[in-house]
């Protein structure tokens, strides 16, 4: 001791520091900070509630994490909102009043809440904290750290004045455990819990429940305050008996069968293929009993259910129902993922190269190109080359085929009907244009608009009936395989369709509609070719007729005259039909004499310039004369500009920016965008001999020639036009293309339009695509069947929620499908969304069954089950007005009925052996009657509620009456018992 005193560095203390927060202090500092972040600290003041104002009211929540040392805790406040007046707002509480959740414990507005946290059930609370393990985290089983949470829960409430309910989640999660407390001024509230797998027997029934609480409460006083009871059973209902599910399978054997196939080919299936309602749950409440008013123990009972003064029904979906249209959908939706190619999925060509092979291979083309016997308009081309791919495709059989020949030709008459065996009739061509003409949908309708809006095609198109077709191949005739041989078979019609000059039936006539998807865009340019083709084909005819007539009036003529005539002739016939006189460009100069002439005319305006003939005029332009002379303008036969797919617009647009913005760039751009004003130029020059710009540009385009009144040299006013600033800009495409534009009727100009060439390029843009290419061209399509079809059959059910769905999805698939390339997952939810809706009607036809609506009776009782089994599929829990004597009741009573008498008459056939079974033998099922042995009405409730409250002084008489709650939970497997006893702490 001497030696540390003397020497100082010895002297070293260790100080320990007793005021360092523990990590149990920590975390009730944290809990502290968290109500205080959510202003939940002091005493509040709540309006009363409003009956069911639980389940219509909207329930929020915030959600933090704490930390207890390394374990994670979830804090979350969960708070019904509701809308305080001014008035309550400024209002004070009083002084020893007591809290809001105390108070809410004795409100019997909101029992028995059909959607609610478990905690709003068993307690009534509108605002609660609730502290759980985090999520990776082990549940909170020890009783001392249980007993260490709700000590650090009371402190937080003590130190803060805060008077919402604070619970902590303890034992395993599924048990749904909870321990908590709430505090006020001289006052706590302790909510505590039991739970057990097996009823007690001795707790299975009211009196032993009250006993229960009676003796928790502890209450000193003599006789104890009435309890209020309010009790809820519950049944459920499985077995619907003769009120089975009334969708109707769809005939799979029916669908391909002559006239009737062809009309199903057009629809989509719907409906569930199981009843979508798998139980009906039937409450029976009893809500203001008091003690000793209704007797329920071990031997007797006056709870009957159909004495219940309250009846309350939900019904439990079946999860994932199978539905008809939702599959069919969802099938063709997985196409879209496929990578195969069509001759990956049916095998390429295989042609043997011995010599008998090569004879059949020539005898197959020779068949092709040869004249048919059978009418070509009326003849599918599946027909007509059976016997030439049956030698090419050496490696597939008939019978190997993915649709057989009933099949196949079943879907090509349904898509094609003017492809039939019997002989035409006269004006059949003309029908079939008309068909063609009245593809077009009335543009107010809302089956115009919404192919407009999901950018598919009209409803009675080809490409909607298609895309029918393939849908409803790839469910029932071979999956992708089918699709592929089917897709196959089209392109070859189309072809053929092409190759004969015969219309694509089921198409709107005029350039290809934009609006709609890039498939029926081809096929329509496809129309268009064919329409070019054949109109030249007709022009040849007619020309040639007209030139043999001239040929007979005037012999000597020459062939110039005679070629001059056979134009004319065919101007005549075809009108404004330019491109119904030759194939080729050599066509067009094969009179030598025609070019001659051309080079020995005088320049435009210049004296003689009336004598060269005018050709290619359609008729006068109203009263307007040539400026240079007295001539009438004539407007001219022009070329019809060249038809567009969006595809062909974007590809155009693409070229044209890649030129730049370089001088050269600007001039080349606009030379390529200026061949149909060339070709008009030069049709104009052709119409009006002697003709100059001006002349063009009053007929081409009025406003770019200005007229204005001036005074000449005599004083006297004269119209004077000239043209406008923009036509006199030094380098105008205008002024340049009229200089270079030779005088040259539209019939003997380049075509602006090739057919041959576009027709081509769509018959091998189709023959390109894929099965997965093909099913996200006509994507849009299907979906737009689905809506229309969805639609037909909520109108017969009127389900407000769905027609709102309906809408909704109708608008999120418009914006997804205008995108070129539309996100894959979005389209899928819209399937499922749509899987969905599809259920819910089917849910809704259920009921209606179930509850005898569909046999179309009509009044009051009606009326009302209609409005009961519309409220069923919107709201969680409906009420039965009248409860078992009401008209929905009553059916209710008889659907458990019927349930308890075939369930009773089951049970007892499989308890007879086979011997009892026997005619003959008496004792056994046919001598028990249902309902004559005393089978009950109702099955024993699936789940008891049992609600008990009271206020009481608590813990000595002399204090202050506060509220007391047990609320029992009986089923089964679960016992429970929620309770919140509370106390008065200012003398204790």
């Amino acid at each position: 001791m001497m030696a540390a005193d003397s020497d100082p560095e010895s002297e070293v203390f260790e100080i320990t520091d007793f005021t360092t927060a523990s990590e149990w202090e920590r975390f009730v500092t944290r809990v502290e900070e968290v109500l205080n972040d959510w202003k939940l600290i002091g005493s509040t003041v709540g309006k009363p509630l409003e009956k069911g104002e639980f389940t219509s009211g909207t329930w929020e929540e915030k959600t933090r994490e704490i930390n207890f040392a390394d374990f994670k805790f979830s804090i979350t406040h969960h708070f019904l909102k509701q809308e305080s007046s001014e008035n309550e707002g400024k209002e004070e509480p009083e002084e020893d009043a007591v809290p809001v959740a105390m108070q809410d414990l004795l409100c019997m507005n909101n029992d028995f809440p059909p959607r609610a946290h478990c905690l709003v059930r068993w307690y009534g609370v509108r605002e609660f904290v609730v502290i759980s393990p985090g999520a990776n985290c082990e549940a909170i089983i020890s009783e001392s750290k249980c007993n260490l949470l709700l000590s650090s829960v009371s402190i937080s409430l003590a130190n803060t004045g805060c008077q919402v309910p604070v619970f902590v989640q303890i034992q395993q999660k599924w048990r749904r455990m909870y321990a908590g407390e709430c505090q006020g001024p001289g006052v706590r509230t302790d909510f505590e819990m039991v739970h057990l797998r097996k009823v007690p027997s001795q707790y299975n029934h009211l009196s032993g429940l009250l006993d229960i609480f009676k003796s928790k409460i502890g209450c000193p006083l003599t006789p104890l305050p009435p309890i209020n009871i309010a009790i809820r059973f519950t049944y459920v209902l499985q077995d619907w008996q003769q009120y089975s599910w009334p969708q109707q399978p769809p005939d799979f054997d029916a669908l391909l069968a002559g006239e009737v196939g062809g009309v199903e080919f057009g629809k989509l299936p719907f409906g569930a293929c199981e009843d979508p309602i798998s139980e009906l749950h039937l409450a029976t409440t009893w809500p203001h009993l008091t003690e000793g008013i209704v007797v329920d123990n071990d031997v007797y009972s006056d709870l009957d259910p159909l004495q219940a003064p309250h009846w309350s029904v939900r019904v439990r979906k079946a999860e994932n129902p199978q539905c008809l249209l939702g599959d069919f959908l969802m099938e063709f939706f997985k196409l879209c993922c496929r990578k195969e190619s069509t001759e990956d999925i049916l095998g390429r060509n295989v042609v043997e190269e011995e010599g008998k092979e090569n004879s059949d291979i020539s005898q197959a083309l020779s068949k092709l190109t040869e004249p048919s016997t059978v009418p070509m308009s009326r003849l599918s081309v599946s027909n007509m080359v059976h016997s030439a791919r049956k030698r090419i495709r050496r490696h597939r059989r008939v019978d190997e085929s993915p649709l057989s020949s009933d099949v196949l030709n079943s879907i090509l008459l349904y898509l094609f009907p003017d492809a039939s065996a019997e002989k035409p009739t006269e004006g059949s061509e003309g029908k079939a244009a008309q068909s063609n003409a009245d593809g077009k949908v009335d543009k107010e309708s809302e089956d115009y608009k919404l192919y407009n809006q999901l950018k598919s095609a009209p409803s009675d198109s080809l490409t909607y009936r298609l895309a029918l077709c393939i849908c409803l191949v790839n469910f029932y005739h071979g999956g992708v395989r089918g699709v592929a041989h089917l897709w196959q078979e089209f392109v070859l019609e189309m072809r053929y369709r092409w190759e004969n000059n015969h219309l694509v039936y089921g198409l709107a006539p005029g350039p290809p509609d934009l609006r709609c998807c890039l498939l029926h865009q081809k096929l329509q340019m496809l129309n268009c070719c064919i329409e070019r083709k054949r109109g030249r084909d007709e022009g040849r005819k007619s020309g040639a007729v007209e030139a043999g007539r001239e040929r007979k009036v005037s012999g000597c003529e020459n062939g110039r005259l005679a070629a001059e005539g056979a134009g004319q002739g065919a101007e005549a016939s075809l009108g404004k039909s330019w491109d119904s006189w030759s194939d080729s460009e050599d066509e067009f100069f094969e009179c030598l004499s025609d070019t001659e002439e051309l080079k020995e005319a005088p320049p435009d305006g210049e004296k003689g310039a009336a004598k060269v003939k005018p050709e290619g005029r359609l008729h006068p332009h109203g009263k307007l004369t040539l400026l240079n002379s007295t001539e009438p303008l004539y407007i001219p036969v022009t070329q019809e500009p060249a038809p567009m797919t969006e595809d062909l617009l974007e590809e155009q647009s693409e070229v044209l920016a890649k030129l730049g913005t370089s001088a050269e760039g600007a001039h080349l751009r606009a030379r390529m965008q200026s061949a149909c004003l060339l070709s008009d130029m030069e049709s104009f020059k052709a119409a009006n001999p002697g003709c100059c710009l001006e002349d063009f540009v009053r007929w081409y385009s009025p406003r770019d020639y200005v007229e204005e009144e001036v005074t000449d040299e005599s004083g006297a006013k004269v119209v004077k036009g000239d043209l406008s600033a923009r036509m006199k800009i030094p380098g105008n495409m205008w002024v340049e293309a009229w200089e270079t534009a030779r005088a040259t009727p539209a019939r003997r100009q380049r075509r602006l339009f090739d057919d041959t060439k576009e027709a081509e390029k769509v018959l091998h843009y189709l023959a390109l695509q894929k099965p997965a290419d093909l099913t996200c061209h006509l994507l849009p399509c299907i979906l737009h069947a689905a809506i229309l079809k969805m639609k037909d059959e909520e109108s017969s059910e009127d389900i407000l929620s769905v027609r709102k769905a309906i809408q909704q999805v109708t608008s999120q698939a418009s914006k997804l499908l205008r995108h070129p390339n539309p996100d894959i997952k979005k389209l899928e939810d819209i399937i499922n969304q749509m899987m969905e809706l599809e259920a819910v009607i089917a849910r809704a036809r259920s009921l209606k069954a179930k509850f005898g609506l569909g046999k179309g009776e009509k009044g009051q009782d009606a009326e009302d089950l209609e409005r009961f089994v519309s409220s069923l599929l919107e709201e969680p829990e409906v009420l039965v007005i009248g409860a078992g004597r009401g008209p929905a009741g009553s059916i209710i009573h008889k659907l458990f009925v019927s349930a308890q008498r075939l369930a009773d008459s089951t049970e007892e056939a499989a308890l007879l052996s086979p011997m009892e079974e026997e005619p003959g033998r008496t004792g056994g099922a046919e001598d028990r009657r249902p309902g004559a042995g005393g089978v009950p009405d109702f099955p024993p409730p699936a789940g008891r509620e049992i609600l008990l409250r009271t206020c009481v002084p608590r813990p000595a008489p002399y204090s202050k009456a506060l509220p007391q709650r047990l609320f029992c939970v009986l089923m089964r497997e679960d016992f429970r018992l929620a309770g919140a006893f509370s106390s008065d702490t200012s003398f204790f």
